[in-house]
């Protein structure tokens, strides 16, 4: 996708570096960082330079990449694959991508273990491309579908950022916008605001804004009032995690747009690929969710009147806050999942339906 007309992934590979855009300076300043060993990508997804379920399994696999390029040796491997596995707990995809990697190093001679590594991240990146691109061209039919009975503007309230930020290209919750936009089809994104970190104002009302598509940033509460007076004719978020019956873990808040949804009638769709499918866990409060440092409560950042980025205190100095960052939808309140398949309901049922 594009920042200023140039187009740009999330994340590249270059000279023996690891390439990153900096998500932490976003809106404000546009920074490519350099990840130069596995404790430099460990941090890049432990202090969300990079974040998304996606992008995290892929800075995930060229850490274990860098980890080769730095020591190879099979012991060192072993604990950067374990500690990049604990950098974040709740998005499944960092998991799977560790694991996908170390199953196809298993056994692999010294000579030849970087080339392999390097092609199966690569591999991974690509593979997540091409997932994004056909959530968008599924979810496409949808936005058609209302777009067809409406006759005007679609009006499409999304929650934190699932764009393409979020993963390597396209995004998944803003696959099918980018894909109705690119076919002339008239939309405009309610984006939440998503406190704490405001995912939804700095980054998904940012890359909205370069592609040229309608967007009102709202606050976090300010959906249901918008999903009562008509004004919604959709939702679409993104997941961290959807188990194998349906349920969907996504950022903190998702929950309360999908019980709005559910009282007003408005589609609730979870767009997703298969790498974000947790088979294992049967029960969702058996899924950890990551609790982060209280001070993005306490604490906004923000340009000054010197165009410089600085960050105040809004709380009492002695109120205590806690920090949960996700929460879980049960699949009851989701309408379908959009994967790169297909759409199927939110069931073991629909989703063993695609994926056998």
């Amino acid at each position: 996708m594009r920042i200023e007309n140039k187009s740009y992934r999330t994340i590249w590979f270059e000279n023996n570096l690891v390439k990153i855009i900096d998500q932490t300076k976003l809106p404000h300043q546009f920074v490519i960082k350099d990840l130069k060993t596995v404790k430099d990508a460990i941090n890049a997804i432990k202090t969300m330079e990079v974040r998304g379920a996606p992008l995290i399994g892929a800075t995930a696999a060229y850490g274990l990449v860098l980890s080769i390029i730095e020591k190879n040796d099979l012991s060192f491997l072993k604990k950067s694959s374990e500690d990049l596995i604990a950098s974040r707990p709740t998005a499944i995809n960092l998991k799977w991508a560790v694991d996908r990697m170390m199953k196809k190093l298993h056994g692999v001679n010294d000579k030849d273990i970087l080339r392999i590594a390097l092609d199966e991240a690569k591999d991974i990146v690509e593979e997540d491309v091409s997932f994004c691109k056909n959530i968008g061209l599924n979810g496409l039919k949808i936005i058609e579908e209302i777009s067809n009975k409406k006759k005007d503007t679609v009006n499409i309230l999304t929650h934190c950022n699932a764009g393409w930020l979020a993963t390597i290209d396209w995004g998944t919750a803003t696959s099918p916008i980018y894909h109705a936009h690119q076919k002339g089809l008239k939309v405009h994104v309610w984006v939440d605001e998503t406190r704490p970190r405001n995912q939804g104002a700095n980054l998904t009302s940012y890359e909205l804004n370069e592609e040229g598509i309608p967007n009102t940033v709202i606050t976090d509460n300010a959906g249901g009032l918008l999903m009562q007076r008509g004004r919604v004719d959709m939702c679409i978020v993104g997941t961290d995690r959807t188990l194998s019956n349906g349920d969907v873990c996504n950022k903190i808040g998702t929950y309360l747009k999908a019980l709005s949804a559910k009282d007003n009638n408005v589609p609730f769709y979870v767009a997703l690929p298969s790498s974000t499918i947790d088979w294992n866990i049967k029960d969702h409060k058996q899924i950890p969710i990551e609790e982060r440092n209280s001070e993005e409560l306490s604490h906004v950042e923000g340009i000054d009147k010197n165009n410089q980025v600085t960050k105040v205190r809004i709380y009492p100095e002695k109120s205590k806050s806690m920090n949960l960052a996700f929460d879980v939808t049960p699949a009851k309140y989701v309408t379908g999942l959009i994967t790169e398949k297909g759409i199927c309901e939110a069931s073991e049922k629909g989703l063993k339906g695609l994926f056998q």
